[in-house]
């Protein structure tokens, strides 16, 4: 039987044999969470084969000739799927030849594909994937156009071609930033965005009247399926006028499938935001008002929210987005943590740990793949020392399509480094 090839986008050809595709996976005796809401299953099993589960169950049977991994006495969880980042666009935020994150200087705006920016050898990909984060939505962050462009989603295996879904959304600012691009004003973003998908659709129709100077021909192509809701569109809002007015947008073009990134004052404005039935990417512990538009932020936004019905993932906008997306398990930790402190609104630890897994595959539309310990699912898994929302909880294990993954990075091949220095006869820099 011929060796398979699958070619990476870096055009480097990896030869898998069928024996190593084939190999059939079995982690035994965990503490499983399936991570669509879910409580954990006791002393299960997850069985992978082909890069996809199997089966996961109490009493799920292990195959015959099965590698097997003992998770006696730790968790077993589906990969953290990172509701919003900017992973693999950063290395160094303020040394602009590494910082891909926005186009200020480009003619174009909904046309950009964030896709080909994506790195995998930025070192934040290896250091999250470390800390259990195994897919992330990565949006590219507005220049001079409240457009942003089209986000990706990503994982972050070490086979360097992270691209799961290229052009998965389009990303906006309306707001205070989004204001401020446009000229100053919420009413020159908002007549500029509605102008935009009209000038879209004047070019869909071939209407002689479309407006070059306005939008690109380029940009009106990538707004055509976020008219016609194909294609998803993010808009970052903070406040509870904005987040209404996006929604009265949706009204005035009804096919837009809308979800609201950031919301810090969502829960003022939670039952509007849940009979329009527009889900949400929160930023769960924003409690201090960063800008006015954020006066009313609470801890508790993410549980009120939650209460009121409507649907929540958590996500990272302008909080470490580009390097820290290993805090998630901590921030669903806290929501839960809520629940004791008096007055607060919090979330079972079923809903927070969905909140990381199964609800921001779910809001991007890809839940029928990824997100969860389900048959016929990626094989995205990580093994845990303990609860994984708790920050002393450690990763042992993490396998992303079925594939083992290396869990060395800069951080702790520099921990190892210096761990126990002794002098050499070069300086560490000259140390491989």
């Amino acid at each position: 039987m011929r060796n398979i090839i699958k070619t990476l986008s870096l055009g480097v050809a990896l030869i898998l044999s069928p024996a190593a595709m084939a190999e059939t996976i079995a982690i035994t005796g965990g503490k499983v969470v399936v991570g669509d809401g879910r409580a954990p299953m006791e002393n299960a099993n997850v069985i992978m084969k082909d890069g996809v589960i199997i089966a996961v169950g109490a009493n799920v049977a292990v195959p015959a000739g099965a590698k097997t991994v003992d998770a006696k006495g730790k968790w077993v969880t589906p990969g953290i799927f990172a509701g919003f980042s900017r992973v693999g666009l950063v290395e160094i935020g303020a040394v602009r030849q590494t910082n891909d994150s926005r186009s200020g200087g480009s003619d174009f705006s909904a046309g950009l594909d964030v896709s080909t920016s994506i790195d995998p050898f930025r070192s934040p990909i290896a250091v999250n994937r470390a800390a259990g984060v195994t897919r992330a939505v990565v949006a590219p962050a507005s220049g001079g156009k409240i457009f942003a462009g089209q986000g990706a989603i990503a994982d972050l295996g070490d086979d360097f071609d992270p691209i799961t879904k290229a052009r998965a959304f389009q990303f906006v600012e309306l707001g205070e930033r989004g204001a401020g691009i446009a000229g100053g004003s919420r009413s020159a973003s908002h007549l500029l965005f509605k102008a935009s998908l009209q000038e879209a659709q004047r070019y869909a129709v071939g209407n002689e009247s479309f407006d070059d100077d306005l939008l690109t021909i380029q940009d009106a192509k990538a707004l055509l399926p976020v008219i016609n809701g194909k294609t998803r569109l993010l808009v970052h809002v903070e406040g509870a006028n904005d987040i209404l007015r996006v929604l009265d947008l949706k009204r005035e073009f009804p096919k837009l499938s809308l979800v609201l990134v950031g919301a810090s004052e969502g829960w003022r404005v939670a039952d509007k935001i849940a009979a329009a039935k527009v889900p949400v990417i929160a930023s769960a512990l924003n409690d201090l008002p960063s800008g006015f538009e954020s006066l009313a932020a609470t801890q508790s936004n993410y549980g009120r929210m939650k209460r009121a019905g409507v649907e929540l993932a958590i996500g990272m906008i302008d909080d470490r987005d580009a390097h820290q997306l290993r805090y998630t398990p901590q921030y669903a930790g806290n929501l839960v943590s809520l629940n004791k402190v008096p007055r607060a609104s919090g979330i079972s630890w079923d809903e927070a740990f969905a909140a990381i897994s199964y609800m921001p595959a779910k809001i991007m539309g890809v839940a029928n793949k990824h997100g969860s310990l389900q048959v016929n699912r990626a094989a995205d898994v990580v093994i845990w020392d303990g609860d994984p929302l708790e920050l002393s909880t450690n990763v042992e294990s993490v396998y992303i399509d079925g594939k083992e993954q290396s869990l060395s990075n800069r951080q702790s091949k520099l921990r190892e480094r210096y761990r126990n220095p002794v002098e050499g006869s070069l300086p560490k820099a000259y140390d491989r």
